[in-house]
């Protein structure tokens, strides 16, 4: 990625962070990562992470989403018998976050994907995040996510995060 790029996204990124009213350490706001998923389009897809730990029993995390930035489809597998996939619950701070998950597809769903990416996407139940609501996706549940207008940052706890185990419907998608 462009450096000029990575600088502007860290920049509006931490602006979120700030208005979402969240106080960050310098080596979390130092550590927050740009994830452009390989993909190159960060501003239309990816995603910003401050994680604030992550051990073999539980992970805690800050998801910062610039406006219309969409995470893309994906799922969290089993690793192991005594590891069942990542369970997750999203609490939004700030903006909107339209969550998408397997269930009844919604008529008029309120994302906006850009074409090139929508072939990727095949769950479209609903769900509206405003601040302070949460919603948990159990292990292996096919999801996506997208922020709306303004952006949005979402609370991420869950189990252990392994990125690297994560499934994404896009081929394309890097998540290293």
């Amino acid at each position: 990625m462009d450096k000029a790029i990575v600088k502007k996204v860290k920049s509006q990124a931490l602006d979120l962070v700030e208005q979402a009213g969240i106080v960050l350490t310098d080596d979390e706001r130092e550590g927050l990562e740009i994830a452009d998923l390989g993909l190159n389009d960060i501003e239309r897809i990816g995603l910003e992470v401050i994680e604030y730990v992550n051990n073999d029993r539980y992970c805690a995390k800050e998801i910062i989403l610039l406006p219309w930035q969409i995470c893309p489809e994906h799922r969290h597998p089993k690793i192991s018998d005594k590891n069942i996939g990542k369970k997750e619950t999203f609490r939004c701070r700030w903006g909107v976050v339209y969550l998408y998950v397997s269930g009844d597809a919604a008529l008029n769903p309120k994302a906006k994907v850009p074409e090139v990416y929508r072939e990727h996407l095949h769950v479209w139940h609903e769900i509206i995040l405003h601040p302070g609501e949460q919603y948990t996706i159990q292990p292996n549940g096919l999801h996506w996510f997208q922020a709306g207008d303004d952006g949005a940052v979402i609370s991420e706890f869950s189990s252990t995060s392994s990125d690297d185990n994560d499934v994404f419907s896009d081929p394309n998608v890097n998540r290293t």
